[in-house]
């Protein structure tokens, strides 16, 4: 009976470190998930010719978090007509920027972004609702990695 007490504490406490080790492990990818980068799958025609749908990209969080975002940049952001999705779009203007939308022309807010899709016949963007809350962008898109044979870093253009 004494061996297999000790043998039931061994297999605990060794269950405890994998236990541990694992949580740990967690804890760490998620924060790395949420506060420095992240893999994001676009989905969508709004973006081509640059990404189409299934392009698998990695973004930083970090120019988020720091507020510095440029024009140019791909954008992962979460939408402002439904909030349960996310949308790839690149910005077109940061505050103070004047926008031209047809005859007329908007100045983007203090706080906001002015976000467009590449592919302007068949995107819905802040032409449609208007300047986007900074406090809805996500991630900036650093590369696409997937498909291999277009993998490429991303540039500001």
């Amino acid at each position: 009976m004494f061996s297999s007490w000790k043998l039931l504490k061994k297999l605990a406490t060794k269950g405890l470190i994998v236990t541990g080790f694992v949580g740990y492990a967690g804890c760490v990818i998620h924060c790395a998930q949420e506060y420095i980068a992240d893999i994001v799958i676009c989905q969508g025609p709004s973006m081509e010719p640059t990404l189409y749908s299934n392009d698998i990209m990695i973004t930083e969080h970090v120019s988020v978090l720091r507020r510095n975002i440029n024009k140019g940049d791909i954008i992962i952001c979460r939408s402002p007509s439904n909030p349960k999705e996310f949308i790839c779009k690149r910005v077109k203007g940061v505050p103070g920027d004047k926008i031209r939308k047809g005859f007329s022309s908007t100045v983007v807010p203090r706080g906001h972004v002015w976000l467009e899709g590449d592919n302007k016949n068949n995107s819905t963007d802040s032409r449609n609702y208007g300047p986007v809350p900074i406090g809805l962008l996500r991630s900036r898109a650093v590369c696409r990695i997937y498909p291999f044979e277009k993998a490429k870093m991303f540039s500001n253009s």
